[in-house]
């Protein structure tokens, strides 16, 4: 059966050393903030080209730390895309402040009219005091940030970048996590570039603010390591996972080119019989999936049943938007108050994208589409 995601053939090209690394962490026994950490976070930071990067325990955590670290209050409104991952608006909620959804575009990331309508909702009513803006980097393709970051100066807002899918992505020539007072990312498995477990990084180019991070992630911890100036988490990555994505991060480039070249074959393959992602001149995405739209959400069940029929896996991402998720119920939020997201999310789905798909794996993924959807 084929896999929606291969980390075999990953594994068969950079194996060897991230046994070797994981070996030496065993040997040792500096599983916490190893020396491996600080590689890490120096090679990430050189990639992405910020200042500081700071690994945490998950792509959760990377979004945690940098809100806590922000102090924020039940009265602060952070605006989040309603078409992502749960964790996007989760975080905003564990860190004490009150998420605002935003529907998305074509693109399926933020709209930035409907953001724009969304804080001007919120300033209206008075009940909340706009603080942030969390954009996703959605399947890969970074935001809109050349129009998000002039939103965010016209209303005094931060801009969290939420770049767990986007990692190696390039807005107008520079890389995903490298947007806004602060970005993170996630090395789950799946992810474009993932370790083997949990792990997240956040990124700063601010001294002070990194600082705070660190702090945060160690449960805010002063000069003194019993010495607590705030409130945080535990929320350091272990040594073992920074030991499997240093080697990872050595391909990855590499890799990012084949991702592309999958999807413009894809692309080439599908874009009479489907809606086919769409990356704007001035973009790279790092195609964390290839989404395609169905006609119908019947038409979308009856393609997923004939490829289970061929043994192709296939993916929804989302089928719940996020303000109609149960969670969220007490935020008031009712069906048609966002409806791009809605429709998205009733005929979205995902095919096989990983860089190791051969061209006969994707004519073969896109013939059984076609046939399907006929």
């Amino acid at each position: 059966m084929m896999k929606f995601i291969d980390l075999d053939r990953q594994y068969n090209i950079v194996g060897k050393e991230i046994e070797e690394r994981m070996r030496h962490v065993i040997e040792n026994k500096q599983f916490i903030m190893g020396p491996e950490i600080g590689e890490l976070e120096n090679a990430l930071a050189g990639y992405t080209g910020r200042k500081h990067a700071i690994t945490c325990a998950s792509g959760t955590d990377a979004l945690v730390i940098p809100l806590m670290a922000l102090e924020l209050e039940k009265k602060d409104a952070v605006f989040v895309p309603a078409f992502t991952f749960f964790a996007s608006a989760e975080s905003v909620v564990l860190a004490g402040a009150t998420p605002v959804f935003v529907d998305c575009d074509s693109s399926y990331n933020m709209d930035t009219d409907n953001l724009i309508l969304q804080i001007e909702k919120v300033l209206k009513e008075g009940k909340l005091v706009p603080r942030g803006i969390i954009p996703v980097d959605l399947f890969g393709q970074p935001a809109d940030y050349e129009a998000l970051e002039k939103i965010a100066e016209k209303y005094d807002l931060f801009i969290l970048e939420d770049a767990a899918q986007g990692f190696g992505g390039i807005y107008k020539g520079k890389k995903a996590c490298s947007f806004g007072k602060v970005s993170a990312t996630s090395f789950f498995p799946a992810k474009p570039l993932g370790c083997y477990g949990d792990g997240g990084a956040i990124f700063t180019d601010d001294d002070e603010f990194a600082e705070k991070l660190k702090s945060v992630r160690v449960h805010g911890m002063g000069t003194d390591r019993y010495d607590n100036i705030r409130i945080g988490l535990n929320g350091r990555m272990d040594a073992l996972q920074a030991a499997v994505v240093i080697p990872k991060l050595k391909i990855f480039d590499e890799e990012m080119e084949k991702r592309n070249k999958v999807a413009k074959r894809y692309t080439e393959n599908l874009k009479d019989d489907f809606i086919v992602p769409v990356i704007s001149e001035d973009k790279v995405s790092s195609w964390a999936q290839f989404s395609l739209l169905a006609e119908t959400k019947e038409q979308r069940e009856k393609i997923l049943e004939k490829m289970k029929e061929k043994e192709i896996p296939i993916m929804i991402y989302y089928p719940i938007p996020m303000h109609l998720q149960t969670a969220f119920q007490y935020l008031g939020y009712r069906k048609g108050d966002l409806p791009q997201c809605e429709d998205y999310a009733d005929r979205i789905f995902s095919i096989p994208m990983h860089p190791y798909l051969t061209e006969e794996e994707i004519d073969f993924v896109s013939e059984a589409l076609i046939a399907a959807k006929r």
